[in-house]
């Protein structure tokens, strides 16, 4: 009744118009964030899933590409992935062919196939090979294999970048070299993610050193007040962050080491390959989760793994 009097009723109804009015917009508002969050997380799972099968789809490429392309339907007679012991004694049995001058042809073949050949070698290669040479380009970047008689046509793929100095022609062995495929000398592993940096000093097979670490990288996007832009801006601004701390790392490798090899994360291998100024003697993209010290072990035998074919 006072209320009335004094003018208050209609006040108080509006105020109680409002608060519902306010209620409505935070429950609104609330539900709209959490779906740019589970968009943004969406999102990013995706790109995690499709990092991670982005080498398997490498691999295919070449394959689904023969499928459409080539009537003959080849196939290689075997396919392997040696690795330790067993990639030695493979490698170690092919070195140890021997046949009469000119009669075992050994050819690097890089990422562009049979195109970046010299054309005598394309040429001596279809002559042994015949319409097999198609697989060649399948398995590129490789090392080719195979003699005048037709008693071994392979290839492998080494771990290694192989330039333009390597031997390519005919012999009377095949010219491969051990430190080619497998871990010789001294030499350094770098694994790194967008999360995660470890660095391995190497004496062959042993590990004689180690240094890692992780960093605080948002991997999901938060429920609430962040946007998905600025929850990524901040997470590229940590990113960033945690390639500087991986360059300033790598000043670490000692200057005996032989040789530097980078792998890990696609994109992010490349990335911190160019900040740093690096020339690596290889580069590779390995699915190696968990920590960092367990993680460079997995990395490492990853990357000394070695694809054979026989043609």
């Amino acid at each position: 009744m006072l209320d009335e009097l004094l003018g208050r009723a209609s006040l108080k109804a509006r105020i109680d118009e409002l608060e519902e009015e306010n209620e409505r917009l935070q429950k609104r508002y609330e539900a709209e964030s959490d779906r740019r969050a589970e968009a943004a997380t969406a999102r990013q799972d995706v790109e995690a899933e499709v990092n991670r099968l982005e080498d398997r789809i490498a691999q295919l490429e070449g394959e689904l590409e023969r499928v459409g392309d080539d009537e003959t339907g080849l196939e290689v007679r075997r396919r392997e992935q040696l690795r330790g012991s067993r990639l030695a004694e493979v490698v170690d049995r092919l070195t140890s062919f021997r046949t009469g001058p000119e009669g075992a042809l050994t050819a690097v073949v890089g990422e562009d196939g049979l195109a970046g050949l010299q054309d005598e070698v394309d040429v001596d290669l279809e002559d042994v090979l015949g319409e097999r040479v198609a697989l060649v380009d399948d398995a590129a970047p490789c090392v080719v294999c195979a003699d005048d008689a037709g008693l071994i046509s392979v290839t492998l793929e080494p771990p290694v970048h192989l330039d333009g100095d390597h031997r390519v022609g005919w012999g009377d062995q095949f010219a491969l070299e051990r430190e080619w495929f497998l871990p010789t000398g001294r030499y350094a592993l770098a694994l790194v993610r967008a999360d995660l940096f470890a660095l391995g000093i190497y004496d062959g097979d042993e590990r004689v050193d180690y240094r890692g670490f992780d960093s605080d990288v948002k991997g999901s996007h938060s429920k609430g007040g962040f946007s998905q832009a600025r929850f990524e801006r901040i997470r590229d601004d940590q990113i960033d962050a945690h390639l500087e701390r991986c360059v300033d790392a790598l000043e670490y490798v000692p200057d005996d080491v032989e040789r530097l090899f980078v792998v890990g994360q696609r994109g992010v291998v490349g990335t911190l390959v160019d900040d740093a100024g690096l020339e690596p003697a290889g580069t590779a993209a390995v699915d190696a989760t968990g920590d960092p010290k367990p993680a460079l072990e997995d990395a490492h035998r990853s990357f000394w793994t070695t694809d054979l074919r026989v043609l």
